[in-house]
C-alpha cells in the first residue's frame, strides 16, 4: 500500500506505520536521551565537522560503549552527532520522536545503528555509529584529496548492501518504505560495507533525480517508489554520473540519457572504470536498472527479486 504526505506535513525519508505518545516514546528502551551537556562533553575533543553531513552539521565524538555516557578518544567508542534542522520536520517534535522510536527498534547490518538523540530547544541532534568512509556520493562525485575512483567490485558491493537494506525494510511487519535512496544517505565503513541512513529530514525538491515524478508532485510513495530510486542508484554506480544535472539548457536526467543507449548499454559505463568489469554482468545490471525505473510501478520487480537478479548477474563474465 502507498503512503501520501500532504504539502504541509513533516517529511522524512521513512514512511512510518505507527505513531506513539511522546511520553511513551521517551521511555522506550534502547535509545538514550542525551542532555545538551552530555553532547557537548562528548564532542569537546573534536571541534571539526566530519565529511558526511550533507546539509546538516555532523560532529565526531566519543561515548562509553556500555553506558553511552560521554567519554574520551582513549577509552570511548567513536560516534557521530548530527545537528538536524527542526524545520525539516516542520518543528514537529512528536513526529520526529515517533520516527526515532520505530527505527531505533530496527537492526540490520546494512542500517546505520542509532544510539540516541538530544532535544534542547532548537538544537536537535541524532547520535549514531560513525562510518569512517563517509557518504557514497563523496566517493562517486567528490574531488577530495586521497579519494580514488571506486572499482567495479566496490560498486557492486555497495549495490548489494543497499539492496539488502531495502529488502529488510520492505520485509519487516509492518512494512517500512524508505521513501528515497540517495548517494548522500548511504554511508560506508572502512571496508566499504553499506549502511543506509534512515533518519534525515527531506524536502521534495532535494530528491529530484532519484524520486518518481509522482512523489515529486504528490508526496505519495510505495515500495515500488523505493525500487525506482534503487534503479537510479544502480545507474549512478554504473555511469559515475549524477542523477540530475542542471545546465543553462535545462535539467538533464540521467535516466533519459541512459535510455538513448538502450540497445548499446555498454556505452553508458563510467570511463573511470577503465573497462575493468565483466561486460555481460554490466549489461544485465543496466537492464535490471531500467526495469526498476519503468514508468508503470506494476512492471517493476520487488526488491527481493531485484536482489536475487543482481546476485545472479554478478556471476556472469
Amino acid at each position: 500500500m502507498g503512503n501520501c504526505l500532504g504539502s504541509s506535513a513533516p517529511r522524512s525519508n521513512l514512511s512510518l506505520p505507527t505513531e506513539r505518545p511522546e511520553e511513551e516514546i521517551l521511555s522506550s528502551p534502547g535509545l538514550k536521551a542525551f542532555s545538551i551537556y552530555e553532547l557537548k562533553t562528548a564532542i569537546q575533543y573534536f571541534d571539526s565537522l566530519t565529511e558526511e553531513g550533507g546539509s546538516d552539521l555532523v560532529f565526531k565524538g566519543w561515548i562509553d560503549e556500555q553506558t553511552l555516557s560521554p567519554s574520551t578518544p582513549e577509552t570511548g567508542m567513536v560516534v557521530a552527532f548530527k545537528n538536524l534542522k527542526p524545520e525539516g520536520f516542520h518543528g514537529d517534535k512528536e513526529y520526529w520522536l515517533s520516527e526515532l522510536n520505530y527505527i531505533g527498534q530496527l537492526h540490520h547490518p546494512n542500517l546505520v545503528k542509532l544510539f540516541g538523540y538530544c532535544l534542547d530547544g532548537q538544537d536537535w541532534f541524532l547520535v549514531y555509529e560513525y562510518l569512517a568512509k563517509g557518504r557514497l556520493e563523496n566517493h562517486l562525485f567528490g574531488d577530495h584529496e586521497g579519494i580514488q575512483p571506486l572499482s567495479w567490485e566496490t560498486r557492486m558491493k555497495v549495490a548489494i548492501g543497499a539492496a539488502k537494506g531495502l529488502c529488510f525494510l520492505h520485509d519487516v511487519e509492518p512494512q517500512v518504505i524508505y521513501r528515497y535512496l540517495d548517494a548522500s544517505n548511504i554511508l560506508l565503513d572502512d571496508d566499504f560495507n553499506v549502511k543506509l541512513q534512515a533518519y534525515v529530514s527531506t524536502q521534495v525538491n532535494d530528491i529530484q533525480g532519484y524520486a518518481t515524478q509522482g512523489y515529486a508532485d504528490t508526496g505519495c510513495v510505495s515500495a515500488m517508489s523505493d525500487v525506482y530510486s534503487y534503479g537510479i542508484l544502480l545507474l549512478v554506480l554504473l555511469t559515475g554520473r549524477k542523477p540530475l544535472t542542471k545546465s543553462m539548457i535545462g535539467d538533464q536526467r540521467l535516466l533519459n540519457w541512459v535510455t538513448l543507449f538502450r540497445r548499446k548499454l555498454i556505452q553508458i559505463m563510467d570511463t573511470k572504470l577503465e573497462r575493468q568489469y565483466p561486460e555481460n554482468a554490466a549489461i544485465t545490471i543496466a537492464t535490471l536498472a531500467l526495469q526498476c525505473t519503468h514508468f508503470n510501478p506494476s512492471f517493476r520487480p520487488k526488491m527481493s527479486e531485484v536482489l536475487e537478479k543482481l546476485q545472479k548477474a554478478l556471476t556472469l563474465l
